[in-house]
């Protein structure tokens, strides 16, 4: 097995494939809890047994000692919940009951998994056939990697499993899953090294599993950074907390049914790097009983739109040198309605904006439409990026369109290549170091706010981009030539032709007429 991050696994397509065979009438919404909860209990098994296994050998008298686990960031598992358990009874009828058991087991012995992990696998409408061959076929993950790599083997199929369960709900399925693309595009942008990372909306928490693969990636330390998030969707907050805890990694995700804007669970949290997800557009967000809100410091939002209240609370929740990455509807970049105009105003010549990115359509399961980024900060006259101090940016702001980056990876969605991030990424950081930066035609543009005024505060990019250069063309002017005149002449024999055809019938019509 591969140990490269980033080298396909080759078996995650398939496990998908037959998994989503095994469904039978399951509607995805529902048949995804089903299979994740099993990949979920499969990794906190074997993470559990390799531990055992090692005590064993090195010290017997602690195999059975809870804290040699915990020391170790490792789910302690009771001998009813191991997989190796469930795998021997997994053809028996019971093996629902058996696995809402196991469980229940295991929140009891692990209080931060309390009320996690699906318990309904004895529910009557849940075969125990397939729930017999789901176990068979999760026991085909093979584990037989380098030490450390077991918790991204789990990780990857995991997210594959969440990304192609999005792409089969389609519209709901984009709730809880954010692409890749959109979210590596904005990681790379902010650079989240160091501090505290805080996703408002964080669905199943991709914007923070990629947070920790760029502090991996870039020689850090897993410790540096510190996640909050908040999610108002329950089985999204089980979602979100099972795909962490996969991973090891260790966050503050808490759950309410009312929401970041009516139960902020970090009232007092000032982020270094917020990046969210809002939902597009929510016109029913209760924004009347908010009318005198301390964080609506540039405009009150209007009540039957939320974006501009997703990006006053990301602002509000910034630290002095914070920085924040939005995905928002493209109206935002211009709607003049209910004083949307005036808040985007006030948030332009507040010096908050940073950088406003156009994304082409079809990057999301949830709409066909295509949407913006928003890139905020703070203090915008100085910064630190990882190791880089930041230039005094006042007075700027960067517009970059992407519309024509990605490739189709089937017949309704685009993704971004690497290359296609680190170009988006690069002109971003170049523009805010002062180091290599210029405008390109038809990409991207270091706009003044004299010139944004004289737009009337509209942030859509297309605006100030201008068009892309015309590309040479490297056939000398005499070949062109002599093609064009070739295609000329061919073109007028072929008329000539016509126009004898037509004199002859019409000829034809006047004599028998």
């Amino acid at each position: 097995m591969a140990t490269n991050n980033n080298a396909p696994l080759g078996i995650e397509a398939e496990l998908f494939k037959a998994a989503d065979k095994l469904r039978g009438n399951m509607e995805p919404s529902d048949y995804k809890h089903v299979v994740l909860g099993l990949i979920f209990l499969r990794h906190i098994s074997e993470s559990f047994e390799a531990k055992h296994a090692e005590l064993m050998a090195e010290y017997p008298e602690g195999a059975e000692d809870r804290d040699e686990y915990l020391a170790d960031n490792i789910f302690w598992v009771p001998k009813e919940a191991r997989w190796s358990h469930l795998q021997a009874n997994a053809k028996q009828p019971t093996i629902g009951k058996l696995i809402d058991d196991a469980m229940l087991a295991i929140e009891k012995d692990n209080p931060s998994l309390k009320g996690v992990l699906p318990k309904d696998y004895a529910r009557p409408a849940l075969s125990a056939i397939m729930l017999g061959e789901l176990i068979d076929l999760i026991a085909n993950i093979s584990t037989r990697t380098e030490k450390g790599q077991e918790r991204d083997l789990f990780g990857r199929v995991y997210e594959y499993f969440l990304k192609e369960f999005a792409g089969s709900e389609g519209k709901r399925g984009g709730e809880f899953y954010t692409p890749r693309s959109v979210v590596k595009t904005m990681v790379e942008m902010l650079q989240p090294y160091k501090g505290r990372v805080y996703d408002p909306c964080c669905g199943s928490g991709g914007m923070f599993v990629q947070s920790e693969r760029f502090v991996e990636a870039h020689g850090g330390r897993i410790g540096d950074i510190a996640i909050y998030g908040q999610e108002s969707n329950h089985t999204t907050w089980r979602l979100c907390r099972m795909n962490l805890a996969v991973r090891g990694i260790d966050a503050d995700i808490r759950w309410n049914a009312e929401g970041s804007f009516h139960k902020d669970e970090f009232p007092s949290l000032k982020a270094d790097f917020i990046l969210a997800n809002p939902p597009f557009n929510v016109s029913d967000w209760g924004g009347e009983r908010l009318r005198d809100d301390p964080r609506w410091k540039y405009g009150v939002p209007p009540r039957g739109n939320a974006n501009f209240a997703w990006l006053q609370h990301i602002l509000h929740h910034l630290s002095p040198t914070g920085t924040a990455g939005v995905v928002l509807a493209n109206g935002s970049m211009s709607s003049t309605q209910s004083g949307e105009g005036e808040i985007r105003k006030a948030m332009i010549e507040g010096e908050v904006v940073d950088c406003m990115i156009a994304l082409p359509g079809q990057l999301f399961y949830s709409t066909q439409i295509p949407v913006c980024l928003w890139f905020l900060a703070r203090d915008k006259s100085n910064g630190i990026a990882r190791d880089r101090k930041l230039r005094d940016r006042r007075g700027e702001i960067l517009f970059i369109d992407a519309r024509k980056l990605g490739h189709m990876v089937d017949r309704t969605r685009r993704e971004f290549s690497d290359a296609d991030i680190a170009k988006i990424a690069d002109t971003y950081h170049a523009w805010r170091e002062g180091e290599g930066y210029a405008d390109v035609p038809g990409f991207c543009k270091a706009a003044t706010l004299e010139e944004v005024r004289q737009h009337g505060y509209v942030l859509t990019p297309g605006r100030y981009v201008g068009i892309e250069a015309a590309e040479e063309d490297e056939t000398p002017f005499a070949e062109r030539f002599a093609s064009l005149q070739e295609q000329l002449d061919a073109q007028f024999a072929e008329a000539e032709a016509l126009t004898a055809r037509i004199r002859e019938r019409l000829a034809g019509v006047v004599v028998h007429g």
